[in-house]
């Protein structure tokens, strides 16, 4: 799988003419050169329902006159570059207007995506349906006809439907068609059978080609689905939605998984399909630089014109980020990630069966993941078929219970030396209220005041001896181990009849029962504090989760620096090497929320220090390859970076 790739969109309207009549083999050459590519995704089929070449299983363009398709593969492999296909499987516009029964509907029969037709949109096909046979017959022909290094297939996903295809399929199976796990378990088969019969297809022609089903999303904690693909393209455009937390957490996971992968982002300033949108280079630098730091090939989004003209100035934007990523590869290939701490997908936990479009890290997960990367711990997302043994903190947050079979392989980890950090209602069994771990509490009940106050007990960095405000959800418990800080109770909840000042009642210093407790497995915190970080961003917050990791890891923590909380830092091991990426820059919210990096400001004095037991011969910055100067001491690798300027990798032999 290769760094510097391109997925080029070609979502084209039959209202539009002269279809790639500026198509030039040359400048197409040229922008893939001047871009620094490796390899692009190209269209056969968009999600207007059109072909881009000649097509018995489907039909052409109307205003295509040439095989625009066969052009541009031949245009990149004479020149080195891969070409993966891509084949819009989820929607198809044409074929959703002459067989509107092949449709996805809602229980109140209206589509998805689009809600019906008085609006423009796409709207999604149902894979129960005679659709997913004429989608088939499209996939053979391309895998016949052409040379492709790769499907990609768009738009695919568990989707619960109503159509009368699958009320009917539901039907015979004895199955209650509008019983919502029903529908799911239904939903559940219908994307097997999808999954099956692509790959059935692919491999008809090309077998063993690389496949991959695109939803947006990797769902953390349904390995069964990841393993329908060959490898993972992690769609994550941080101006389209997704947000600059969405990767981090979900690279993470996705390392895991033990398959090849990359991250997806944009040129756009925005999201897929906005012409003359561009963002900064600084953004694409940094967004390239996150995907190699957290061990992933790179995949930049594209739309090609309607005339088949590459657009310069894009591929002067992709190529001053991959000219960079391009002299870092040979630190960047095969390696695995070094992580303290482990932490338990909320996703994997509480998500339902349906794949959905783009869904979004959790409130759990995306203050977990913020908390994580601005206090500089070196840390992995699993899920429940992980091997915790390699780490030494497990993070439960807020919502993970455990059932029997966790609940042992808790207490095994602890009981080998690990320990747990739990928050709300985690590391309570599934079915009592119980403490499946020592942590020194007992639950008693659900907090009945919303918000309260936290006092700390022990000194914690940046908090002091008063009452701090916590506004999420909390659980009432008793201390039956150390007490490191105790909640404190407001006057009354407000209501109607009782409020008092512009938002929420003053602390009454009552004491409301322990907030912070310690026992032999680990430390647990009565709110759900990740959520409520990923809400509100209140610093304390921070500085009770990362007292209580550094309590727990003590001497263990294998990474220390100075880099400002926005930096990002993850470890990295290769063969004999350790390789420490160490990235800044700082997001600022533009317009209606979106987050824009526009500067990247150089830090300068940089520490860091690395434990290792390895004798370490030698420490240099990578690509410069120059030698810097380091010390040995209890155990630490330590050195002093000058400037750091986007992303600094430095390696250690």
């Amino acid at each position: 799988m290769r760094f510097r790739q391109v997925h080029l969109d070609f979502h084209t309207s039959e209202h539009i003419e002269d279809i790639g009549k500026k198509f030039d083999k040359k400048q197409f050459q040229t922008a893939l050169k001047k871009g620094h590519i490796n390899s692009i995704t190209l269209f056969s089929k968009c999600h207007h329902g059109w072909a881009y070449h000649p097509s018995k299983a489907n039909e052409i363009h109307p205003h295509l006159d040439f095989d625009l398709l066969g052009a541009q593969i031949q245009a990149a492999h004479e020149i080195g570059v891969k070409t993966p296909i891509y084949l819009s499987a989820g929607l198809d516009e044409k074929m959703a207007h002459r067989h509107p029964e092949w449709l996805v509907r809602n229980l109140d029969e209206s589509t998805t995506w689009a809600k019906d037709f008085t609006e423009p949109g796409y709207h999604k096909m149902c894979m129960s349906s005679p659709y997913l046979d004429y989608l088939v017959k499209q996939i053979e022909e391309v895998c016949k006809n052409y040379d492709a290094d790769g499907i990609f297939l768009d738009i695919a996903g568990v989707q619960p439907c109503y159509c009368q295809n699958c009320i009917a399929e539901r039907e015979e199976l004895g199955l209650n068609p509008y019983d919502e796990n029903d529908v799911l378990k239904h939903a559940e088969t219908v994307y097997k059978r999808y999954a099956e019969k692509t790959r059935a297809a692919v491999d008809k022609y090309k077998p063993n080609l690389p496949l991959f089903h695109n939803g947006g999303h990797i769902r953390q904690g349904r390995r069964d689905l990841v393993n329908y693909n060959t490898h993972l393209e992690l769609e994550s455009l941080p101006t389209g939605g997704w947000g600059y937390d969405h990767f981090p957490f979900s690279a993470r996971y996705c390392q895991g998984l033990g398959v090849d992968y990359l991250g997806m982002t944009g040129k756009f300033h925005g999201s897929w399909g906005e012409f003359g949108g561009f963002k900064h280079p600084n953004a694409l630098r940094f967004e390239v630089a996150l995907a190699a730091a957290n061990g992933a090939k790179c995949s930049v989004g594209d739309q090609l014109s309607p005339s088949g003209e590459m657009d310069m100035v894009t591929y002067d934007l992709i190529g001053s980020a991959y000219s960079e990523l391009e002299e870092k590869e040979e630190w960047l290939d095969n390696v695995e990630s070094v992580a303290d701490i482990a932490i338990i997908s909320p996703e994997a936990y509480v998500g339902d069966l349906s794949t959905g479009q783009m869904t979004k890290v959790d409130d759990s997960g995306s203050g977990v993941c913020r908390i994580m990367l601005e206090g500089k711990y070196l840390f992995d997302v699993i899920d429940f078929e992980s091997d915790l043994s390699k780490y030494k903190v497990i993070i439960l947050p807020d919502v993970i219970r455990a059932d029997i079979d966790f609940a042992k392989r808790l207490r095994e980890f602890c009981d080998c030396g690990g320990k747990v950090l739990a928050t709300g209602k985690s590391a309570l069994y599934e079915n009592s209220n119980e403490f499946c771990l020592n942590l020194g509490a007992e639950w008693i009940k659900e907090n009945p005041y919303k918000p309260d106050y936290f006092r700390p007990l022990e000194k914690i960095k940046d908090m002091g001896d008063t009452g701090y405000i916590m506004y999420g959800n909390g659980e009432k418990i008793r201390c039956i181990g150390n007490e490191l800080g105790i909640r404190e109770n407001p006057y009354f909840n407000r209501t109607r009849a009782h409020f008092c000042s512009h938002q929420h009642t003053p602390n009454s210093c009552e004491y409301g029962g322990t907030g912070m407790t310690e026992g032999k497995d680990g430390i647990y915190i009565a709110w759900n504090i990740f959520a409520d970080y990923a809400q509100s961003g209140e610093l304390h917050l921070k500085q009770m989760a990362i007292f209580a990791l550094d309590r727990l890891l003590d001497t263990a923590k294998t990474l220390k620096t100075n880099l400002p909380a926005q930096g990002i830092v993850t470890l990295m091991k290769q063969n004999d090497r350790l390789i420490c990426h160490l990235l800044y820059a700082s997001p600022v919210k533009r317009g209606n929320g979106i987050e824009v990096i526009e500067d990247i400001v150089p830090i300068y004095n940089v520490e860091l220090a690395i434990k290792t037991d390895k004798k370490i011969n030698k420490v240099y910055l990578a690509p410069q390859k120059e030698d810097i100067d380091f010390t040995y001491e209890n155990g630490y690798i330590s050195v002093k970076l000058d400037k750091i300027e986007c992303h600094q990798m430095v390696v250690f032999e």
